[in-house]
């Protein structure tokens, strides 16, 4: 059992060259944000852009927040409506509850399975949401007189209701979210190292939030409030994963000052790379389980939150590292002795 742990079987020393293949990885990046932003501001070239900012009220905020709704297939959180919560003594057959759904209102309803305990067994429940309608409140009552016909016993323990004001308002409020904490990461970076590496990782911070929001543009996955949790979470692993990185990168700016500053980008790339693969996948683990067993309300967390840990660490090595080849850095300070990849500890 000389192998175990397995993390015995991961090289202690690789030997990557990130930098020759750049050039390919900014391509496909700026290929995948463009896709991404054209089904994000044109609804998939299902809408009109401009007729919707010209028909818009309010801010340009306001205004691209009303151009962004058209991209996404928002939740009862930003559309507004009403979400009604279930409960049975016995198992609900959410198929039964989405066709009653369906005669009492037609399009707009969506129906998840939720658990009551966190154990298997009686009650059950499932939430039933409706788009914001006129009869919001008539649909409520018709649905709580409709309800033996899904189980005896089954009733409406509790109905969240959200205007459509008040669903513009936190569309808008998690964009503000999402940019507020960019522009933080960006003033974190920026006095922990230099202003070129801060702006290495805000382009690695744009490119995971825009892709993972095109991934649910582009395939019309549900977009609620849970979501802008995972971008803001996604954010935060991003730039811990590129700190880490530029951490070494700046000890071997320090290090090796006769190096060449690609050759010196993979050098510190390949020594963080352990470190990424173990966090990576530990994290993906468990999101995995959670996409698996945590039910319809976690699984588009769970599926922006893997897609946008694996977008953050390709982005570090391939969005963040390689784009301080484009302007430089310094290196080291004045009066600091050089040393030689020769003559390195």
């Amino acid at each position: 059992m000389s192998w175990w742990p397995l993390i015995r079987l991961l090289p202690k020393k690789t030997n990557f060259t990130y930098v020759k293949f750049a050039v390919f990885a900014a391509s496909f990046s700026i290929a995948a944000v463009g896709a991404s932003l054209v089904s994000m501001f044109t609804g998939g070239l299902r809408e009109n852009p401009v007729a919707i900012y010209q028909e818009s009220e309010g801010s340009p905020l306001a205004r691209i927040g009303s151009i962004m709704e058209h991209g996404f297939d928002l939740g009862i959180d930003f559309r507004g409506g009403s979400s009604i919560l279930i409960e049975s003594p016995s198992p609900i057959d959410l198929g039964d509850l989405r066709a009653l759904g369906g005669r009492l209102q037609e399009g707009g309803v969506e129906v998840q399975g939720t658990a009551c305990r966190p154990t298997d067994s009686p009650p059950y429940c499932a939430i039933i949401n409706f788009e914001a309608t006129e009869g919001g409140s008539q649909v409520v009552e018709e649905l709580r007189s409709a309800l033996p016909q899904i189980g005896d016993g089954a009733r409406i323990i509790n109905v969240d209701v959200v205007s459509g004001r008040v669903s513009e308002e936190l569309f808008s409020g998690g964009l503000i979210a999402l940019g507020l904490a960019m522009l933080l990461m960006l003033i974190y970076i920026w006095f922990r190292f230099e202003w070129q590496f801060g702006a290495g990782a805000i382009m690695a911070l744009l490119h995971d939030v825009i892709l993972t929001l095109g991934l649910f543009s582009i395939f019309r996955l549900e977009f609620n409030l849970t979501i802008i949790a995972a971008l803001l979470t996604i954010i935060g692993y991003s730039i811990n994963d590129t700190v880490v990185v530029y951490d070494r990168l700046r000890e071997n700016l320090r290090k090796y000052k006769k190096m060449p500053l690609p050759e010196l980008v993979d050098l510190s790339l390949n020594e963080t790379l352990s470190r990424t693969i173990i966090t990576g996948s530990t994290a993906l683990f468990a999101l995995v389980g959670l996409y698996y067993f945590g039910g319809e309300a976690l699984e588009g967390f769970a599926i922006a939150m893997i897609f946008g840990i694996i977008v953050g660490t390709y982005s570090s090595l391939y969005v963040a590292a390689p784009a301080i080849l484009i302007w430089g850095v310094k290196r080291g300070r004045e009066g600091e002795t050089r040393v030689t990849p020769q003559t390195a500890p």
